[in-house]
């Protein structure tokens, strides 16, 4: 027979008391939900729906749930210098993988010692990474600092660099270093023989999986839709295979738009055995379905922590 202990913490739950949900309060919660989620996958759906539509009877019949005349025409389009699309996904899937894992590396190592109050400096570096986040020098010296100075130009480092470090980031994992670890257990460890580099890779990384896979999926993201950095600092012959895949997809949309839009040209190439009807819409759609595809199968991996470290600051029970 168990005896329960009187002291055990009770485990709170909402069908009694002040905070007590009605059953049909409950339902009309989860309907409206239940619609709201609906409405939100709707348009992701309806992207995948015409990027599979003819061409022609989506400029004939507009945007439709359910294709009149089913057809591969966009993605056998984007598939005709498959080489290049190759090379431009091996580009971003390198440039998100490396340049997340060691932009947490930097910004942790940054934020960690502006989280511990016994740092004597810790006002000051903050002002630095706050400074950052209020003011910049323009366009202009940011591009002579990487082509001139660092010489990044054409090369895979300049797709990274750029955006190793974020001052929203790295305030966010002070704030959840400050407030979620415990000092003492720093000490402690501390007191034992730890140095500072084993306390911040055995204890603080181990306890700040929320906060880090937060800013990992967000620069997942920045990395991944990145095209901008190409633009700039990718050009001529010996930069076109470290173009991204984002820009890639610019670039064939600006060249689809242009040919579109020029009737001679389009004619020029179609003699010289290129395609005269180029799809437009459809293509458009299954740019944002390539584009999009590995960052939906990613966030699941995210999702667990996602929402504890989007919670910083919470008040605890």
């Amino acid at each position: 027979m168990s005896v329960k202990n009187p002291r055990a913490p009770k485990t709170p739950h909402y069908t009694t008391g002040p905070l007590a949900i009605s059953k049909g309060s409950n339902i009309a919660i989860n309907i409206f939900f239940s619609i709201y989620t609906i409405l939100c996958l709707m348009p992701l759906v309806l992207i995948i729906m015409i990027s599979f539509t003819d061409e022609r009877t989506v400029l004939i019949n507009g945007y439709s749930f359910f294709p009149e005349k089913f057809s591969l025409s966009a993605y056998q389009f984007l598939l005709e210098d498959w080489r290049q699309i190759t090379k431009s996904l091996g580009v971003s899937l390198f440039v998100t993988i490396v340049g997340t894992a060691i932009s947490l590396l930097i910004m942790a190592l940054y934020a960690y010692p502006i989280s511990r109050k016994d740092f004597p400096h810790r006002n000051i570096f903050s002002f630095f990474i706050f400074f950052t986040m209020l003011f910049n020098g323009g366009l202009v010296p940011w591009y002579l600092v990487y082509t001139q100075l660092a010489d990044l130009k054409n090369t895979l480092a300049s797709l990274i660099i750029p955006l190793l470090v974020q001052g929203f980031f790295v305030l966010m994992m002070r704030t959840f270093f400050s407030t979620t670890i415990p000092m003492e257990l720093m000490e402690a460890a501390t007191i034992d023989g730890a140095s500072e580099s084993r306390v911040f890779a055995q204890i603080v990384l181990p306890l700040s999986l929320p906060v880090l896979a937060t800013v990992a999926l967000f620069q997942t993201v920045n990395y991944w839709n990145d095209w901008f950095l190409s633009l700039v600092f990718i050009s001529g012959e010996s930069g076109k295979g470290m173009v991204s895949l984002q820009f890639l997809m610019y670039r064939t949309m600006l060249d689809i738009q242009f040919l579109s839009s020029n009737t001679s040209a389009a004619q020029g190439l179609s003699q010289s055995g290129g395609l005269l009807n180029i799809p437009t819409e459809t293509v458009r759609m299954a740019m944002a379905v390539v584009g999009i595809g590995p960052i939906v199968i990613a966030y699941p991996f995210f999702q667990r922590y996602f929402i504890q470290g989007l919670t910083i600051g919470a008040v605890k029970g």
